[in-house]
């Protein structure tokens, strides 16, 4: 909800801007605003995630996918994620956010992102997407309809198999009771 209004005129102006494939990178130039620091007054590690949703909705939206998925009732959600920080961004300070699909398999699509300011990564992420309708995901073979083919040359690194294994939790219909061990 914090970002709320800031993705609506995001999803406005990215359809303006230099469209793109699904597949290239969307490079998103920002500044850190007041509603994104904490009292240590740099971008709270929580925000950061936040923020890369507007990068990967302006891939969409520059690629036209945003749209197509739209009218066919289609919704993404993040599946997993995992981030890492290398310096802190400042109130005030530019900065991009490059944002790159690195790979899809048949239960998710995978995000590169990063926080760059001055040429350098602040931040990186990894970000596994669902695209859900109706509460059932889409299939992989839907998604590539709309989408169309990857490039020959993407292929999913093999490290985000085993982090999607070992991070896992039981599906959304199997029981996942609670107990620390």
């Amino acid at each position: 909800m914090h970002l709320l209004l800031r993705t609506l005129l995001l999803l406005i102006t990215s359809s303006r801007r230099r469209p793109l494939t699904v597949w290239d990178h969307s490079s998103l130039p920002l500044r850190v605003l007041p509603t994104d620091i904490d009292i240590a007054m740099h971008v709270n590690n929580g925000m950061y995630l936040s923020l890369m949703d507007l990068g990967r909705f302006d891939l969409m939206v520059r690629s036209g996918v945003w749209k197509r998925m739209r009218r066919r009732g289609w919704s993404p959600v993040v599946s997993a994620e995992t981030i890492s920080f290398r310096k802190s961004l400042q109130l005030w300070q530019h900065y991009t956010i490059e944002t790159r699909i690195i790979g899809l398999d048949a239960k998710a699509i995978y995000f590169e992102q990063r926080m760059v300011a001055d040429g350098e990564i602040y931040a990186r992420a990894y970000i596994a997407t669902r695209l859900v309708h109706q509460g059932r995901p889409v299939s992989q073979e839907e998604t590539l309809r709309e989408f169309g083919e990857p490039p020959a040359d993407l292929v999913l690194p093999e490290w985000v198999h085993e982090w999607r294994a070992s991070s896992a939790l039981p599906g959304s219909r199997t029981p996942a009771p609670h107990a620390w061990a």
